[in-house]
């Protein structure tokens, strides 16, 4: 009844085998259901990049389409007072000269109406004291007239669109006189 040593290591070795052998099997199916569920997320990430990809061009597309017809609606109602003024200066002759000039300034007030509509306003520059954000000083002009740094001619309109300077006012602004100028030409006088 005694079993020696070596049947009894042959033993367990056996039995270890065995035990081996299933989880192996376990193994490999886990294996195979793990590679079975990485196929399936890797075709479901696959069809969201692609589907994420789509949504990107077809955004970039109309943002594309956005801005290339942004002017349009702006365009149309210019033309309307284009087609005014070729009219009006189509019918031009020294006969009807005030007639011209009331349909002239038909012609400018209903520019000036699109653009107030658009948000595009004219910078009230005259008699303001000069800001380098609203104006652009052309030159400076010694004047008695006007405190210094005060724009004393408006050379071009500047204009705003809602909150934005679009454009500058090209000024010329006033600066003090000189003592010995003034002097020299008070006594020229």
């Amino acid at each position: 009844m005694k079993k020696n040593k070596k049947e009894i290591d042959i033993e367990i070795n056996e039995n270890e085998k065995v035990e081996e052998k299933l989880d192996t099997n376990e193994l490999s199916e886990r294996i195979v259901e793990l590679e079975k569920k990485n196929e399936e997320l890797n075709d479901r990430l696959m069809r969201r990049l692609a589907e994420f990809e789509n949504y990107k061009k077809r955004t970039d597309n109309e943002k594309e389409e956005l801005f290339k017809y942004a002017a349009q609606s702006f365009i149309l109602k210019t033309l309307a007072v284009y087609e005014d003024l070729q009219r009006s200066l189509s019918h031009i002759d020294n006969e009807n000269s005030d007639a011209l000039k009331q349909g002239l300034k038909l012609v400018g007030d209903k520019f000036t109406q699109i653009l107030t509509e658009q948000s595009v306003t004219k910078i009230d520059a005259m008699g303001k004291e000069f800001d380098h954000e609203y104006h652009e000083a052309l030159l400076q002009q010694p004047s008695t007239d006007f405190p210094a740094n005060t724009v004393i001619n408006v050379v071009e309109s500047g204009y705003m669109y809602k909150d934005k300077v679009i454009k500058h006012a090209k000024v010329i602004v006033s600066r003090e006189v000189d003592e010995e100028v003034a002097t020299e030409n008070k006594s020229e006088e």
